[in-house]
């Protein structure tokens, strides 16, 4: 058993949606989470800046006693987190892999889609990730960069939202797509409005539902599990701008963000 919290880093306020079924799948966890909200989007970022970025957040985790960390931004965990496993010793975990695990198993026609920020799909981590798995699969790479900020305005169920999904779908719905992985942490909040563009026999698959099950096997298998059978606590970093984070990250959650500090992440 291992009381020490967990640590939770994303680009910004996405992550809020691992966090969230981190909590609800284990919720005798402790949890530190940074969001890197001055740096937002990783997405558009070099793989250089991304690793670089992405060791930051660690370095910052790590000052927190933490015992694992979950790299809880698909832009980071496709560029950055095979480099971190090879510099800090401690358990790390992306999100690419799970996702890419659960889409496998849920295609029945073995077309999938995978939709995400601009540096996700151009680093073809997913793409890479399901094709190891099954090599005779097609999948479907699409960018949709704005659902980001639809998402941050809180217009997940907008017009705008529909209109900009009808439009980055598309080519999805044509090549007959029967699986699609919502490559984004921000892209869960529009599970809605993408279901409803797609139709009901298209499989969404959320990548921060598997990563949570995959960091509660990690820590299993690690002897790592919190003793507490509830009652986890929950700490919030970001390095600008606490007033968004706390109204945008309270929608995410369902619940207030009470406290939140910021850091100068450039320092460390």
């Amino acid at each position: 058993m291992d009381n020490r919290p967990i640590g939770v880093f994303d680009s910004g306020i996405g992550g809020l949606t691992v966090l969230k079924e981190i909590v609800e799948q284990l919720p005798g966890e402790d949890v530190i989470y940074f969001g890197d909200t001055a740096r937002i989007p990783y997405g558009t970022r070099s793989r250089e800046t991304v690793i670089k970025y992405s060791f930051q957040c660690i370095r910052f985790l790590l000052s927190k006693d933490i015992k694992a960390i979950v790299i809880a931004c698909n832009t980071a965990s496709a560029m950055a987190l095979e480099e971190a496993k090879k510099v800090f010793e401690i358990p790390i975990l992306g999100v690419i892999e799970p996702g890419a695990n659960a889409a496998v198993s849920a295609t029945k026609n073995n077309k999938i889609g995978v939709i995400g920020t601009t540096g996700t799909i151009n680093s073809e981590a997913y793409q890479r990730k399901i094709r190891r798995i099954h090599p005779n699969l097609e999948v479907i790479g699409i960018s949709c960069p704005l659902f980001v900020p639809i998402v941050e305005e809180g217009w997940e169920d907008s017009d705008v939202a529909n209109m900009t999904a009808e439009k980055y779908l598309q080519e999805l719905k044509e090549h007959d797509t029967d699986t699609l992985v919502l490559g984004c942490t921000h892209y869960p909040a529009l599970r809605y409005t993408i279901g409803k563009v797609m139709g009901d026999r298209v499989t969404l698959v959320n990548p921060a539902y598997e990563t949570a099950q995959s960091t509660k096997i990690l820590l299993k298998e690690n002897g790592l599990l919190s003793e507490k059978i509830d009652g986890g606590k929950y700490e919030f970093y970001v390095s600008d701008d606490p007033e968004k984070f706390r109204r945008i990250g309270g929608n995410i959650l369902r619940k207030e963000i009470s406290t939140i500090q910021k850091v100068n992440i450039e320092l460390l």
